[in-house]
């Protein structure tokens, strides 16, 4: 018994310590946490004095509200043929078969123009667009520009239609909020925020894109919505998602806004895409290429050659010279010099600030017209010069400048001896005497209908070809 009280008052004295290190140490550890008077001020930030905007800072609404009614959902209808039976296969019976596809659109104008993605669009035979309230119209499709992935609808309506105005994509910054807003599953418009990750994205990796980078959600059927910034200004189209799954995993691209609006004008205006250039080819600077050209600059466009009768040539452009700005756009890769181009027309007058041999030069250049084109199959092709068409023995066409570097078709074509410098004189029986041309032909055409051309060889021959695009 008296061993039995001495465990008890052995397990009560530990019970009691144990009780007693708790209250000092853990009991004091939270007071020093918690207590007010123990948090120095200065722990505490206002994001005001870094010049920046906290998420709680922004009004999402009011972007939202002015752009809700904008988008709208797009439907477009194809109809193909198939053989469901054996039967139907061997008598040549195929039946028709109506394919869906959809996307979103954003509304630019009261009397019902609608900007889209070209892809949303191709191949359609009859299109139709929801708006936000539920109404369904028929469009029209104006033109497109799939170099841009941009295409331009009509609507018809009686009423004044909700509509966004166009921001300066060129004025948006890296870490600004934006909202996506799109019409994906004609649910009504819906809307994701974000913040912009970077600009002039080139997915392509062959310098032909310059897309504006977030990370708001955006999804299958949002392509063709609005990305617009807080004073619901639209500042980009949004077009495309790097995803293995096709799902959002992160990253979304839209095409600038600027870009869009001078393809839509253009559309409307000419009836296909005026692009102005400088004429000029060469490199993005990095280490290793500064390195190999003997240079200390890492960002720029190094210019290696300068065309005929361009408007650099003109304004005294040389080679070596690092093109670091365009009127006020840095420039710093080729994806940069690209965006703001092609926002730009022939006869367009640019500012162009350069570094030759370590000193800073501001020279004025006036665009030309985009005297090329790429056939994919085929290669770049471009203006032929009159001692080029003489040596052919033609007064037509244009020449094959670069042969395309898709390895099958550029295999084939050194196989039968076609090299660059052959004088294309028509596609699908229609005569080219220019780039324009080419473009119309080109724009006219059925997806995935083979193609004819025409060529004068390098012994003076005129050939055939037909191949599939």
């Amino acid at each position: 018994m008296k061993k039995f009280a001495t465990l008890v008052f052995i397990a009560a004295l530990g019970g009691l310590i144990t009780l007693g290190a708790y209250t000092m140490f853990f009991e004091n550890e939270n007071q020093l946490v918690f207590e007010k008077s123990s948090i120095p001020e200065s722990a505490s930030y206002n994001t005001s004095n870094f010049g920046l905007k906290g998420a709680a800072d922004v009004d999402f609404t009011f972007a939202a509200e002015k752009t809700l009614d904008a988008v709208v959902h797009v439907k477009n209808t194809t109809v193909s043929q198939e053989y469901t039976t054996i039967n139907d296969l061997i008598f040549g019976r195929p039946s028709q078969r109506a394919q869906i596809g959809t996307g979103s659109g954003v509304i630019i104008s009261p009397d019902g123009y609608i900007i889209t993605n070209n892809h949303v669009i191709e191949g359609a035979q009859s299109i139709s667009i929801t708006t936000n309230d539920n109404r369904s119209l028929k469009a029209e499709l104006i033109g497109t520009d799939p170099k841009t992935d941009i295409a331009l609808l009509k609507v018809a309506t009686d009423e004044d239609l909700p509509y966004t105005t166009f921001g300066d994509s060129d004025a948006a910054q890296v870490g600004e909020w934006v909202l996506a807003v799109g019409n994906p599953f004609n649910l009504t418009s819906t809307v994701t925020a974000g913040i912009i990750s970077a600009k002039s994205r080139d997915l392509s990796g062959q310098n032909m894109q310059s897309f504006i980078q977030t990370d708001a959600a955006v999804n299958r059927g949002n392509s063709g919505g609005a990305l617009v910034n807080t004073n619901g200004e639209l500042i980009g189209i949004n077009t495309a998602i790097s995803s293995q799954t096709g799902n959002y995993v992160g990253y979304s691209f839209a095409v600038p806004s600027n870009i869009a609006r001078k393809v839509i004008q253009d559309i409307m205006e000419f009836g296909n895409v005026q692009n102005g250039i400088l004429g000029i080819t060469g490199l993005s600077l990095n280490s290793k290429a500064a390195k190999e050209n003997g240079l200390k600059e890492t960002e720029g466009f190094l210019v290696s050659s300068v065309e005929e009768e361009s408007g650099a040539q003109q304004a005294g452009i040389k080679d070596g010279d690092v093109i670091k700005k365009l009127d006020n756009v840095e420039i710093s890769k080729f994806s940069d010099m690209r965006g703001f181009l092609s926002s730009k027309r022939p006869d367009d007058v640019v500012q162009v600030t350069l570094l030759r041999n370590g000193h800073k030069k501001v020279i004025p250049v006036k665009l030309i017209k985009n005297q090329t084109f790429i056939v994919p199959q085929l290669g770049t092709l471009k203006k032929a010069s009159e001692k080029e068409l003489n040596t052919y023995g033609t007064s037509h066409g244009v020449k094959l400048a670069l042969l395309t570097s898709i390895s099958y078709y550029n295999k084939y074509w050194n196989k039968i001896g076609i090299h660059e410098g052959v004088i294309i004189t028509a596609i699908d029986d229609t005569k080219i005497y220019n780039i324009d041309d080419v473009e119309k032909a080109m724009s006219n055409r059925t997806p995935h209908e083979p193609i004819t051309i025409e060529l004068i060889n390098k012994n003076g021959d005129r050939e055939r070809y037909s191949f599939e695009r």
